[in-house]
């Protein structure tokens, strides 16, 4: 008999339970818990038990996979199941076809791995939980609450739907990302090229002459031979930042202070905060919509937000509902942010300067805007808290691809001033020399 490891909340004290139970099944396993007075926030087999049960031999039809499943991939998937469903076809059947259908690597495994699970007599959520690197908690979880209400293929086209908006949003930011992006590394590149290739040639020339040169064709050849002497640094520098912030994020006030830059920095900062937001209403909307407990929803919304505020703002939601507070007070409440100060220094460094007056100006702006607490009460108000929230997650979703358009316009003319002035300075400093000798 496998032993399950569950975390609960106990439904009278509010405390948090951490222990395991033996049972034939997860669903046995759970509602044990749940006759014990326990809400259950997360089950899993003790992997001695998992390993117990194993060949140690590769099953058949199985490949070598490293990783987890693209989102692009788990959406079709989703997608195509929604079909098949809808069609009339058996859950285990319309697995076997797409389990066939799909290209070699850990979403194929994973599939073949719950129709094993299916077949022994598992629930199709029980056997998609055992593939946690395919499918997460908010999956798991909502194809749970599917089974529990007996509308298996309406949490799925929901499913398919949450996920494929998720993805376009995603898209547009990537794509709005690409233009800048290639153009600054061509741009770099080229002006790399010329202090290193072109410059020194002329230098040698108006060595040769022995004339005086202007101050802005001295302050050139100072920049060239430092491109030529250090070259090394232009790739190492960024490489470098990007190791330091990877060591700041690994203490947990440090990823907190970067996630709390990241949301207010000049440009950028707006468009990370909308999309967190768009995306953690419209989890948590679909959530209530299949019917998953308030306190489990709000869990798996935290986990999938990906920035520390706002993990720390639904965890105190959380804690104010089982305090027998409504969600829109501590939404409002516990939505501004507190003084860091990793937080101070990336400002500090981001604008020398002026960043860290700004920082000490905008840090209390709270993440949550007006909007999303007033149509919360409004939801909490009438019973459609999950038809609230997808409103919700559709304007911030219009506010962000308006804003990315915006972004990306700007980007253009910023980006032709930047080459027109680096260009037009190197140009102008390289022949003033000229210009003085030809006189």
């Amino acid at each position: 008999m496998p032993t399950y490891q569950f975390e609960a909340i106990d439904a009278s004290t509010g405390k948090e339970i951490r222990d395991v139970v033996d049972a034939p099944t997860e669903a046995e396993a759970q509602a044990t818990i749940r006759s014990q007075g326990y809400m259950i926030t997360k089950i899993k087999v003790q992997k001695q038990a998992a390993a117990a049960g194993g060949s140690g031999k590769k099953k058949p039809g199985r490949s070598f996979a490293i990783g987890g499943v693209k989102s692009r991939d788990l959406t079709l998937f989703t997608r195509q199941l929604s079909i098949l469903t809808d069609a009339g076809l058996p859950i285990l059947r319309s697995l076997r076809i797409l389990a066939e259908q799909a290209e070699k690597g850990r979403l194929k495994n994973s599939l073949l791995d719950t129709c094993d699970e299916i077949e022994g007599g598992s629930t199709l959520s029980e056997a998609m939980s055992k593939s946690p690197k395919c499918f997460n908690r908010l999956y798991v979880n909502m194809i749970r609450a599917g089974e529990a209400g007996g509308a298996l293929e309406v949490i799925l086209r929901r499913l398919s739907e949450f996920m494929e908006r998720s993805q376009s949003l995603k898209r547009k930011v990537k794509g709005a990302m690409v233009y800048p992006i290639v153009v600054v590394s061509v741009a770099v590149g080229i002006l790399t090229f010329i202090m290193i290739k072109i410059v020194p040639q002329f230098k040698k020339i108006f060595d040769d002459f022995g004339t005086t040169l202007p101050p802005m064709t001295e302050w050139l050849i100072w920049i060239s031979n430092a491109a030529v002497n250090y070259w090394y640094l232009i790739p190492a520098i960024p490489f470098g930042f990007n190791l330091i912030v990877k060591g700041i994020k690994m203490t947990k006030y440090g990823r907190f202070g970067w996630d709390l830059f990241t949301l207010k920095v000049v440009i950028f900062g707006q468009l990370v905060e909308k999309n967190i937001c768009s995306r953690s209403t419209r989890t948590l909307g679909t959530l209530l919509a299949s019917g998953v407990p308030i306190l489990e929803a709000l869990n798996i919304t935290k986990e999938t937000s990906g920035n520390m505020m706002f993990e720390q703002l639904f965890s105190k939601v959380s804690d104010s509902i089982r305090d027998g507070e409504s969600i829109a007070k501590p939404l409002k409440e516990f939505s501004v942010p507190p003084f860091n100060l990793v937080a101070l220094l990336f400002w500090a460094v981001f604008l020398p300067g002026v960043g860290a007056l700004l920082y000490l100006t905008k840090y209390k702006k709270r993440v949550v805007d007006d909007l999303v607490v007033n149509m919360v009460d409004v939801g909490e108000e009438s019973g459609e808290l999950d038809t609230m929230l997808y409103k919700v997650a559709d304007t911030y979703d219009e506010e962000v691809a308006v804003l990315t358009e915006s972004l990306t316009s700007l980007m253009e003319p910023l980006l032709i001033i930047f080459l027109g002035g680096a260009v037009g300075f190197i140009v102008i400093a390289m022949y003033l020399p000229v210009f003085d000798m030809a006189g």
